[in-house]
């Protein structure tokens, strides 16, 4: 009987101590996602989509439903990683578009492409349980530059 009561004490004592790590799994230790990049980078092209909006309203019908669909793939990634956004920009201040409607949207283009890229290698390189959601990404951003033509 004492030998249970040792046991039942010292198990006691060791469940918060173990259950203190499971709450801290934010802490300043805990390596980034490799789906950090992905995320910045769906943020930094909505960014970019407004910029272009900005620059020339009449882009405005074409551009703005990729722009929220970036930000939304930017939120849905920050979902599943478990981690909100980083505060403050985490990329500079998108520079204001410049040129003219074709010179935008060739910019933008060419910034798609690379996110598709990155988003396809992101895609074949996670585990199943995200590669659904990251096919969706490429899939869009191939989308976006049928949109872009």
């Amino acid at each position: 009987m004492l030998r249970t009561g040792a046991l039942l004490a010292v198990g006691v004592t060791a469940v918060p101590l173990t259950g203190c790590d499971l709450l801290d799994r934010d802490g300043p230790d805990r390596p980034p996602d490799p789906l950090e990049p992905l995320a910045g980078e769906s943020r930094a092209l909505a960014d970019r989509y407004r910029a272009a909006i900005a620059a020339d309203p009449g882009l405005t019908d074409r551009l703005t439903p990729i722009a929220d669909a970036h930000a939304a793939h930017a939120d849905e990634l920050r979902r599943l990683i478990g981690r909100p956004a980083p505060s403050g920009p985490a990329t500079p201040e998108p520079t204001a578009a410049t040129g003219t409607p074709a010179t935008v949207l060739a910019g933008l283009r060419a910034a798609e492409q690379s996110g598709r890229d990155n988003a396809a290698k992101a895609c074949a390189d996670a585990p199943g349980e995200r590669a659904a959601l990251l096919g969706s990404i490429a899939a869009a951003r191939a989308t976006h530059l049928e949109a872009l033509k």
